[in-house]
């Protein structure tokens, strides 16, 4: 799903780039241009971003 339609930012890429090392959204911010343009999706991208980086950290189920 896109999140920023302004530069055509998926939640599929912000999920990469958090896989990649980015913890929060201005360090996403500095490989993808999310939120750079309108701001409208600045609160999507930073839910997106939590979110991930919460199921990451959750342990497997046995």
């Amino acid at each position: 799903m896109y999140i920023c339609v302004c530069n055509a930012i998926s939640d599929r890429q912000i999920r990469e780039t958090v896989d990649q090392g980015a913890a929060s959204l201005f360090e996403v911010q500095m490989r993808l241009p999310v939120a750079a343009c309108c701001g409208r999706c600045e609160d999507s991208a930073r839910e997106v971003i939590e979110s991930h980086i919460e199921s990451a950290n959750r342990p497997a189920a046995a």
